[in-house]
């Protein structure tokens, strides 16, 4: 059996105002090639396919084309696809009985009553089993514990601990339940869209906190012994989970910032011979370059001409660090980059920034903070003792969780 497995892709997501489909649609397109060349047997994406859960029809018509011309070429056998935390998991669930007909496996909620929906075996032609694939979505506050009047974060955040543990121990036994029944060393696939203690990421990749604090970050110890590769989502920079060759995640396909323009993105190859599992990266190409420059004024104009020369079509960042004061920066840029087939989506001033702060003036717009950052700055202005400003950001911290789970109740 060979696996391919890929995640976070989201689709339809924007880039300061600027539209990506194109970037999208080519991924896709080679997507399909890499799986006709490979002749993959086996696709997984572990979660966040969309960016919203109410994607809009051209992210949908992407994905469901997709879905079309692979069930149609006829090398991969079987597509498994689970709701990370920015899917609608009823948005994904609504089609599965159409898709499974083509052997796409859809699997939007992780609650108990799911639990045997999750284990999955994948069959071929002859009926024959030849995987078994534990199939996790990204599980919701709601699916993981019940709230009580009076718990702390520390209880909240052991009981999430608890629930994320306790699924993973009851898709483990019912898949050694099946395999036992089954016969045969087929092998056994997890996913899990998730954080891990330790994972890696980068300032401005858009990845949310799933939980409140970082205690329900998990350790790769809570996958039991029985999985022969797990195949996790959520985090956009490809890498291993302590140490392990066979627990990954496999990473965003496309840069979701300007913070990864120069990471080599990449999918996971898992090669099983009976259970045993060996991997090996496939590298995605650049489909929309991204360049982000850094420095005084001399060095952008420089890294500009070198861009414009490479005629591309990149996308830039420009944050201006020198020690001059540039009031007319975005003018100058636009000067510099007119007609020369590149264009600039953000500017950041950080010289002006500074004497503006300085002189207790706010010039920021709302593009340039987080949720969090602005009720930091919200607390700046206050006469508060440090507990007190503790206190107000757990609250916050909370508050941002709570309208999390009531947008996916609503769902």
């Amino acid at each position: 059996m060979k696996l391919l497995h890929t995640s976070d892709w989201h689709l339809g997501r924007t880039l300061y105002g600027k539209k990506r489909y194109d970037e999208f649609d080519a991924f896709l397109n080679w997507l399909i090639q890499v799986i006709e060349r490979e002749e993959m047997d086996a696709l997984i994406i572990a979660g966040d396919i969309f960016d919203t859960t109410t994607p809009s029809n051209r992210a949908q018509e992407l994905y469901y084309n997709f879905l079309a011309r692979v069930a149609a070429c006829g090398t991969c056998r079987h597509i498994v696809i689970v709701a990370g935390n920015h899917d609608s998991p009823t948005f994904l669930n609504a089609p599965r009985d159409l898709l499974r007909a083509f052997n796409v496996h859809v699997v939007g909620h992780g609650d108990a009553d799911t639990m045997d929906e999750q284990v999955l075996v994948l069959r071929n032609a002859n009926a024959t089993p030849e995987m078994i694939v534990c199939a996790v979505p990204y599980l919701r506050d709601k699916d993981l514990r019940t709230a009580e009047a009076g718990e702390s974060i520390a209880d909240k955040e052991r009981k999430l601990v608890e629930g994320i543990r306790g699924h993973y121990a009851r898709v483990a036994a019912l898949a050694e339940q099946k395999k036992a029944e089954l016969g045969g060393n087929i092998p056994v696939v997890v996913t899990g869209h998730l954080f891990t203690a330790g994972g890696h990421i980068i300032d401005g990749d858009g990845v949310r906190d799933l939980y409140i604090g970082s205690l329900a970050h998990v350790t790769a110890g809570i996958f039991s012994a029985c999985f022969d590769y797990v195949a996790l989502g959520h985090l956009h920079v490809p890498q291993r989970v302590g140490g392990s060759e066979t627990i990954r995640y496999s990473g965003s396909p496309i840069p979701m910032g300007f913070g990864e323009a120069k990471q080599q993105k990449s999918l996971s190859h898992v090669q099983f011979r009976g259970s045993e599992a060996s991997v090996r990266l496939i590298q995605v190409p650049c489909f929309q370059p991204l360049e982000r420059i850094q420095g005084d004024w001399e060095h952008i104009k420089k890294c500009l001409d070198e861009i414009a020369a490479r005629k591309d079509g990149a996308w830039v960042e420009v944050i201006y660090e020198g020690a001059e004061v540039l009031g007319d920066l975005r003018e100058r840029l636009e000067t510099l980059t007119a007609n020369r087939g590149l264009e600039i989506l953000r500017v950041k001033n950080n010289r002006v920034m500074e004497q503006v702060l300085r002189q207790q003036a706010a010039e920021e717009t709302l593009e340039d903070l987080g949720v969090h950052e602005v009720f930091a700055r919200c607390l700046d202005g206050l006469d508060l003792s440090e507990p007190q400003r503790m206190e107000l950001l757990q609250t916050h911290e909370e508050t941002l969780a709570s309208l999390r789970n009531d947008d996916a109740r609503a769902e």
